[in-house]
């Protein structure tokens, strides 16, 4: 069987429905880097001000590009049979090289960047590379080739950024990002080869790939707990620790009551007997990313609360409390497809503008206020959406 399975065409083979057990281990991996990137945020909010903004930048710039490679990978699970030997390979690999960087992220802006640049672009080069040299003779040959010369051109700017130790890495790094970036979003044009997208050349399996968005999502999810939880343990219960841990899990089931039951525009309310949910946009990897950043924002305002809940409270922090829910729904409420004939709700719009709304006065209330405030909106609106989208007799939709 395993034989047979090796010599079959990769181009021939197809993704399962379901997400397969070594993809839920390359998760694994990401626990520890959404962990490392939280540390960064935290540290950002404690700098000197004057550094606040180019620390906050090169923190998105490390979580975008770690956000690039998940969301390849998912697209390439979800496209070809991640049960085969050769993918499964690649799928370790790409693991590995991510753990690299995970722990290369504390002092990629320092002695580590030339580690860091290397390793990124091996993982984002050798996977169209090994695709083109499988899908040789097949039409769907041609997209791997285009990703590939996109990430040969943003490669030489992360090399030459990893090379470069002053100014010039934040430089060549960020522009070397916005290629990627500009590739993603407008399917790897090539001169010649055309931009047709995926989807026109391979069966990509828009279940498999919801199911995945759901199991990262539920990743990202658990950093809220982990901050909050390892933030009192160590000192400890107060009444101040204990409000801000009560209003971290208020809003861990705000986000999850959301993310599952807000229903797309045009999709029914009630879920599928085969659990399928998610009629995912064209845009919803990027919609992903703000899910994603929206919660580890959370996570560390709230982690940094419990460690010191004593007034005045910043206004940066502020900021991550109150942003962080915001760009969740906004990142939610463009996670489906949208069909002409059914208007999207505006639910989550109207949230997200009550929490920047709120985010005003906050400056003047204690710190532990503030979160009660900012979880007690975030459950508002899980409420309201609840009540506007009936899911009938369905109170725990699978995966």
């Amino acid at each position: 069987m395993l034989t047979r399975t090796w010599m079959r065409g990769l181009a021939d083979s197809r993704s399962p429905r379901s997400a397969t057990v070594l993809e839920l281990l390359f998760d694994i991996v990401y626990v520890f880097a959404l962990a490392r990137l939280a540390g960064r945020v935290a540290d950002d909010l404690t700098i000197v001000r004057h550094t606040l903004l180019s620390e906050a930048g090169q923190t998105l710039l490390f979580f975008t590009a770690m956000w690039v490679i998940w969301s390849l990978n998912a697209q390439l699970a979800s496209t070809y049979d991640p049960r085969r030997v050769d993918l499964q390979v690649v799928l370790l690999a790409t693991m590995f090289g991510t753990l690299v960087l995970a722990v290369t992220l504390p002092q990629a802006f320092g002695q580590r960047g030339v580690i860091f640049a290397c390793t990124y672009v091996l993982i984002q080069i050798g996977r169209p590379l090994y695709l083109t040299f499988a899908l040789r003779g097949h039409p769907s040959q041609a997209f791997s080739i285009r990703v590939l010369t996109w990430h040969t051109v943003s490669g030489v700017l992360w090399i030459s950024g990893g090379i470069d130790g002053g100014l010039g890495r934040g430089v060549f790094w960020t522009l070397a990002l916005a290629v990627e970036l500009i590739g993603l979003a407008t399917n790897w044009p090539v001169p010649r080869r055309g931009r047709r997208p995926l989807t026109s050349l391979a069966e990509v399996s828009q279940v498999h790939l919801a199911e995945r968005y759901n199991q990262f999502f539920m990743i990202a999810l658990a950093e809220v707990v982990l901050e909050a939880g390892a933030a009192v343990s160590f000192p400890g219960f107060s009444t101040g620790r204990t409000i801000t841990l009560v209003a971290a899990f208020v809003s861990v089931v705000a986000f999850w009551r959301i993310y599952f039951y807000h229903v797309g525009p045009g999709r029914q309310p009630t879920g599928s007997a085969t659990g399928e949910g998610l009629e995912l946009s064209r845009w919803a990897s990027y919609s992903l990313l703000l899910i994603v950043g929206g919660i580890i924002c959370t996570a560390v305002g709230f982690g940094q609360v419990i460690e010191d809940p004593h007034p005045p409270i910043d206004w940066a922090l502020v900021a991550i409390i109150f942003g962080g829910p915001v760009l969740f729904l906004l990142g939610r409420s463009y996670l489906e497809r949208k069909y002409p004939s059914a208007p999207r709700c505006q639910m989550l719009f109207v949230g997200a503008l009550v929490l920047a709304v709120a985010a005003l006065p906050s400056v003047f209330l204690p710190p532990v206020a503030v979160t009660a405030v900012a979880a007690l909106i975030l459950a508002g609106i899980a409420v309201a959406d609840g009540q506007i989208h009936q899911r009938g007799s369905e109170t725990n939709p699978t995966l």
